[in-house]
C-alpha cells in the first residue's frame, strides 16, 4: 500500500502540498485530478522519490520512497516533461530501463511489433504523441509496484491510447501493480480509473471508489405544478441546481432512493434522473468547494 501523511513540499515562498493525507491500495489504477497548479507533478515526484519532502512521509508497504534506494527501484514515473538528448534512440532509452529495472524483453518485442517501432530510430525526430508513446512502452515493459503517469494520454492517437490502456489493465492484474494516473481529461480517465482523489490547495480534498462516488451524486430534473424555491427542498444535500420557472435541475448527493422518496413528497409532476460522468463529479466537487476547475 502506498501510504502519504502530513507530506509538506514549498518551492521557496510557495507551499505547493500543505499536509496532505493520501493511501491508495495495491492492485488499483487511481485517478488524480486537479484545479492548475495544484501539485499534482509535485506530488507524483515525491512519490518517486525525486522531491524531499520539508515534513511528512510517503511510504509504500512501510518503506520510505525517499531514503530507500531500493524500493525507488519499485517505482516508474513517466512525467508530463519528457527528457531526451539529441541522440537518443529507443534503444538506447530501453538500455537505460534495463539499467535501473527489471526489464521484459519479450513484452518489448511485442509493443516494438505493435506500434511498428524501429528501435534504431532517433526519438528527437518524433513528434509529442509519438515520444510519450515510447516512454510509456517501456514503462510497460517493466513491472514496478508503482507506476506514477503524469499526462499519460496526452498527444497519443486513439489507437495507441485503447492499447496502452490495455497494458495498464494487464500490468495491474499480472504483476498487482498500483498505477496513478494524472490527466487533465478527465474522460480518458473514467473508463480505467477504479478510485480518484482530487487535490486542491495542497490536500487531497475528495478520494475514493469512482464508480461508488459517482452514484452517489445524480442529476434530477424536476417539475412542480407551482414554482418552488430551493429553500423549501432543505432536506435534501443539494450541490447544484438551476431553475426554469417550475422545472428544477437538482445536482443531490446521497442515495438514490431516499432522494427519490424526498422528493416526491413535494409531489412533482415528473422526475427524471440522469447520470453524471468523472468530469462532472469533478466539477461539481470543486465548484462546491469554492474552487475553479481545469
Amino acid at each position: 500500500m502506498l501510504y502519504i501523511n502530513n507530506a509538506q513540499k514549498s518551492f521557496k515562498d510557495k507551499r505547493v502540498i500543505d499536509g496532505l493525507y493520501l493511501e491508495v491500495e495495491d492492485h488499483t489504477i487511481f485517478g488524480l485530478v486537479g484545479i492548475n497548479g495544484s501539485g499534482k507533478s509535485t506530488l507524483l515526484r515525491s512519490i518517486a522519490g525525486i522531491y524531499q519532502l520539508d515534513k511528512g512521509v510517503i511510504r509504500l508497504d512501510d518503506h520510505d520512497t525517499y531514503y530507500d534506494p531500493l524500493i525507488r527501484k519499485q517505482i516508474v514515473y513517466v512525467s508530463d516533461d519528457l527528457y531526451y538528448g539529441k541522440t537518443t534512440t529507443i534503444n538506447s532509452l530501453k538500455m537505460l530501463y534495463e539499467s535501473l529495472y527489471d526489464f521484459d524483453q519479450n513484452e518489448y518485442k511485442h509493443y516494438l511489433r505493435i506500434f511498428k517501432f524501429d528501435p534504431k530510430r532517433n526519438i528527437n525526430r518524433f513528434s509529442k504523441g509519438m515520444k510519450r508513446q515510447v516512454y510509456l512502452m517501456l514503462a510497460l515493459c517493466v513491472h514496478p509496484k508503482v507506476l506514477l503517469l503524469d499526462e499519460a494520454f496526452d498527444g497519443l492517437d486513439p489507437l495507441v491510447r485503447i492499447e496502452i490502456k490495455k497494458g495498464l489493465i494487464k500490468m495491474m492484474d499480472d504483476y498487482n501493480t498500483t498505477i496513478i494516473i494524472s490527466s487533465h481529461n478527465l474522460k480518458e480517465l473514467e473508463d480505467i480509473c477504479d478510485t480518484f482523489g482530487i487535490l486542491a490547495d495542497g490536500k487531497i480534498k475528495t478520494s475514493g471508489d469512482l464508480l461508488a462516488s459517482k452514484q452517489n451524486i445524480n442529476k434530477y430534473q424536476v417539475a412542480f405544478s407551482d414554482q418552488k424555491q430551493l429553500s423549501e427542498l432543505s432536506d435534501l444535500d443539494i450541490i447544484n441546481s438551476k431553475q426554469n420557472g417550475r422545472v428544477m435541475e437538482l445536482v443531490i448527493r446521497g442515495d438514490r432512493e431516499e432522494i427519490m422518496t424526498k422528493l416526491n413528497r413535494y409531489q412533482p409532476l415528473l422526475i427524471d434522473v440522469l447520470d453524471i460522468d468523472f468530469e462532472e463529479l469533478f466539477i461539481y466537487e470543486v465548484e462546491n468547494r469554492g474552487l475553479s476547475h481545469e
